[in-house]
């Protein structure tokens, strides 16, 4: 029960004498006045509503928010015309004197003057919607030099200030071309942007430099982002660049009520100092290099950070003087406020310290949220509350809080249960992360592996070596629609990087056909296709002799992908005649995928479709019958492939 709702008769009094400056009409109605009346053997209902609050009206009904507000206990709002006049009806839920009421406000709406301030809410959505095309860069989706010059300026602001340049981004674009260039660059200003507050300011201030405003933060704050902001663009990386990897330099300075183009010359010319050196941050406060950046975001540096959320200030203070001289804090004075932190620093928090009675989004609404998010997974959250009963108690731990601890505050128990939370969180994230790192590397051994093998095929096949990465992408594609639109094949996240993984082995039983058939230019025989078609019982026969691994996953999805990627929903596809969901959706999937590839590609044999032809021929059924279901996938996601795939291929 939230706190403000309850109140003594004289308080309810004083506050509807308060109400009524505002209001033409102020009353406290309770269940009698309102003709509800309670069961006789609980408050289990209502059975009728001839209600004060209709004004005038013989009974409102369903539509009597008094009637609603009483049951649910809440408060609520509606606008209602009364004799040609439209009025505004706010009904709010109280208990005064331990005693349910509805305390109800109305007042006389004027249409024109409402009206007036729609109009006004529509211009200035479309001026915003001006300005944003205005002062936004096309290419990266920052600010533009022009709302730089503009807006902010001459503007007076305690703040960090950092100019950021990406080092030798001149000779990259030289090398790699424009494409790529600009592909960095739009990668590097959304690195920044994961890292920073959506309040923060990121503006494009030259060809390959950007200018970061952050106000209200600490010294020490700002440094963290600057390091984080560091370490991530060092660790970018575009497809088409394998050997490219990204340099920053950064000048920092912290303004206070300074005007941003001053702060913004100083942190230019440390900027130019940190070109030196590279990947470096030169602030007023000294120098950070790339090594010292990446220990301090691991955390070797960085103390743990809590988050007190408590609509009281006193609570705040009490916990900040216990807990600051070890911990980093963060605080929040309403469950929203709580959310929007959450969302900004999430990895960031080592503990959460909840209140439980707060207005508008309570604790319980938090835990909620943070289910819902999978937050609490990672985030451990500590209950602070004066609610000692059992039910907030079990119901919080229920919701997945570490631990309760109620007011008044033990200042040993509190930092005792505070410090075993977060090492006993630090202890579990470093395992989960050692084992991630193991798996991870597993797999990263299996897949250069099942490369290489794929890459063996496709050189002897004389193909580009490409169509493996082709399928693999495509096979991805459609499997994450495939998820998006039905759960009939309960395909997990696993499952799919499986099949990812086995469809680079769908061809592997070329190995045993003749070159000469393989390398063939023009149209096969029969004899010769019938050889050709045999590759789908090779690749099986293959994965069949590894006996000791006949039980792995991938091995079992590899040999239903190279046994029966060329069967057909129809059944006319080979070697085994299957039909419909006889077929293995993994081979279902593969299939759609190598003969898309094998349409836009050239080969020996014949010279590229264009995309919309290919997907033509594919929907028309030129190149077989599919499963309507993969078909719409296809369809839905064809716009996506040139660009995912296939740069630099057939432009359409």
């Amino acid at each position: 029960m939230k706190s403000e709702i309850k109140m003594t008769m004289e308080q309810a009094q004083q506050e509807m004498e308060l109400f009524r400056r505002l209001f033409s009409e102020v009353r406290l109605l309770d269940a009698e006045e309102l003709g509800l009346k309670p069961e006789t053997d609980g408050w289990n209902g209502f059975k009728s509503c001839i209600c004060k609050s209709c004004l005038g009206q013989d009974s409102c009904e369903e539509e009597c928010i008094a009637r609603k507000v009483l049951q649910e206990k809440k408060q609520k709002t509606k606008f209602e015309y009364i004799d040609e006049n439209l009025h505004e009806i706010i009904a709010k839920y109280v208990e005064v004197d331990d005693t349910p009421y509805v305390m109800e406000l109305v007042r006389h709406v004027d249409t024109d003057v409402m009206i007036g301030k729609v109009q006004h809410q529509t211009e200035k959505a479309n001026m915003a919607e001006f300005y944003d095309l205005l002062y936004t860069d096309a290419l990266s989706q920052a600010y533009n030099r022009r709302y730089f010059e503009d807006r902010i300026r001459k503007k007076e602001v305690t703040a960090g200030i950092a100019m950021i340049d990406l080092d030798d981004f001149k000779i990259s674009n030289d090398t790699y071309g424009h494409e790529i260039g600009d592909k960095l660059l739009c990668t590097v200003a959304a690195t920044i942007k994961n890292v920073i507050r959506t309040t923060d300011t990121l503006i494009r201030y030259g060809g390959d430099e950007f200018l970061l405003v952050i106000q209200n933060i600490s010294q020490k704050m700002f440094e963290q982002k600057l390091n984080e902001i560091l370490y991530h663009i060092r660790l970018i990386q575009i497809l088409e660049s394998k050997n490219l990897y990204l340099s920053v330099s950064i000048g920092a300075v912290m303004a206070k009520n300074q005007r941003v183009e001053d702060a913004m010359q100083k942190a230019d010319k440390l900027m130019y100092e940190a070109k030196q050196t590279k990947n470096t941050v030169v602030a007023e406060w000294g120098r950070l290099g790339e090594k010292e950046a990446s220990e301090q975001y691991g955390g070797k540096n960085q103390r743990p950070c809590i988050l007190i959320v408590d609509d009281s200030e006193m609570n705040r203070a009490i916990l900040y003087e216990m807990l600051h001289n070890n911990f980093d804090i963060l605080e929040a004075e309403s469950g929203e406020i709580c959310i929007s932190m959450l969302e900004e620093y999430n990895r960031d928090i080592s503990l959460l310290l909840l209140d439980i009675v707060m207005p508008g989004m309570n604790g319980f609404d938090v835990l909620e949220q943070m289910n819902r998010r999978k937050w609490i997974k990672s985030i451990p959250v500590i209950m602070i509350s004066s609610e000692h009963s059992d039910f907030y108690i079990q119901n919080a731990y229920d919701m997945g809080v570490s631990d309760y601890i109620s007011r008044p505050f033990d200042i040993k128990v509190v930092c005792r249960r505070v410090n075993n939370t977060i090492k006993l969180y630090a202890k579990q994230r470093r395992l989960t992360t050692i084992l991630t790192e193991q798996v991870k590397s597993k797999e990263e051994s299996r897949k250069i592996m099942v490369a290489i093998l794929s890459q063996i095929v496709e050189f002897r096949n004389g193909e580009s070596g490409l169509h493996v990465t082709h399928v693999n992408v495509l096979v991805k594609m459609l499997i994450e629609r495939l998820r998006q639109v039905t759960d009939q094949y309960d395909i997990s996240w696993v499952k799919q990087d499986l099949i990812v993984m086995a469809s680079s082995l769908h061809d592997i039983g070329k190995i045993g056909i003749d070159d000469k058939i393989l390398n063939k230019k023009g149209k096969l025989t029969q004899e010769e296709f019938e050889i050709m078609k045999t590759h789908t019982l090779i690749g099986a026969s293959i994965l069949e002799n590894l006996e000791e691994y006949q039980q792995e996953p991938l091995v079992q999805t590899a040999y239903d992908i190279c046994r029966w990627h060329h069967e057909r929903y129809d059944g006319n596809g080979y070697p085994d005649g299957l039909k419909g969901e006889e077929i293995p959706i993994s081979a279902q999937v593969v299939s759609i995928a190598d003969v898309y590839d094998a349409l836009v590609s050239k080969r020996v044999y014949k010279e590229r479709y264009t995309y919309d032809k290919t997907l033509e021929m594919i929907l028309g059924g030129e190149c077989g019958v599919f499963n309507p279901i993969l078909l719409q996938c296809l369809k839905d996601i064809h716009a996506e492939i040139p660009d995912k795939i296939y740069r630099g291929g057939v432009k359409i």
